[in-house]
Formats: C-alpha cells, structure tokens, sequence
C-alpha cells in the first residue's frame, strides 16, 4: 500500500487565510481606486450623455458607478484585447469607430509629435509627417476616425484638416 505525504498547515495558521485574502483583495481595490482617480476618466466621461442616460447608468449610485469603472479598468487590462481579435460583433462595430470630443489646452496645430489631449480623456499622438498652423478658436472640436486601412485620423472640424494619429489612452 502506498502512502502519501501530505502536509497541513496548523489550525492557527489555517485560520489566518481568509483574513489574508481579504487584506490582499483590499488592498488590491484600493491600488484600482486609486489608479482609477489619477488617470481613469471613468465611465460617466466615456459615454456621451445620451449613451449614458438611455443605458440607465444615471441610475446608479455612486458606489455603484466606482464599482462599475473598477470593473471596466480589470476589464480592459484583459479581456478586451481577446475580444477586438476573436469577436466578429466587436470587429464590425470597430469598422464604424468614430469619436467627436474637443481638444484641450492652448491648440496652435501640429508639427510632427505633436500630443492631442481631449476633453474626454482619450490621448492621442501624431503618426504622420506634417504641419499645420491652427488660427481657429481655442478648444476645436475634432472627429477621429479609421480608416479602411485601419489607421486613426484626427480632422479638425471646424478647417477640415486632417492627420494620421494613434491612441496613446
């Protein structure tokens, strides 16, 4: 007959798991919140008003609402990545992505690196040679699309001006 070794933490020690997990899942959701205040716009400043409203996301409290955007920052760190490669529903809806938002800050144009931070929190970086001097009103409102190719383009509404862009968050 052959026996097996198997070892048993003490009773003591035993005890003290469930206290772990939950000191670590702690401090976990308070690295996600804290993270989640510095640079996470949250889901309330992803939506355009509409979108969130007729969702019925104005109902939620605002517990609920941080536990939603914790759940939205996990999920983007893993799942969405799989989902734009392996879901046909996800790739068709990404064929007609199309943002309008406004840039922030003193805008003059662009000169090749230049950054374009907008009012809805996405950032964006020049990919494509070019310059263009902006004389416009401050804040212009911006589209960015994709094209057939797949490449961002940010235009300038207001100038219909355009340039090759890539997300950086």
């Amino acid at each position: 007959m052959k026996r097996s070794f198997e070892y048993r933490l003490p009773a003591a020690k035993r005890a003290l798991r469930p206290f772990a997990f939950g000191l670590i899942a702690c401090a976990l959701l308070v690295e996600t919140s804290q993270a989640q205040e510095s640079d996470f716009p949250g889901i309330k400043s992803l939506m355009s008003v509409t979108d969130f409203e007729e969702s019925g996301l104005d109902k939620l409290s605002d517990k609920e609402l941080d536990a939603l955007d914790a759940w939205l920052v996990r999920y983007t760190a893993g799942e969405a990545e799989v989902l734009q490669r392996s879901s046909k529903a996800v790739r068709a809806a990404e064929k007609d992505f199309e943002v309008e938002s406004k840039i922030l800050g003193d805008f003059k144009g662009w000169s090749g690196e230049t950054v374009f931070r907008l009012d809805n929190g996405q950032v964006w970086q020049q990919r494509l040679d070019g310059k263009y001097k902006y004389r416009g009103p401050a804040n212009p409102a911006v589209r960015i699309s994709k094209n057939w190719l797949g490449f961002y383009r940010l235009t300038l509404i207001d100038s219909n001006k355009s340039i090759g862009v890539t997300p950086l968050r």
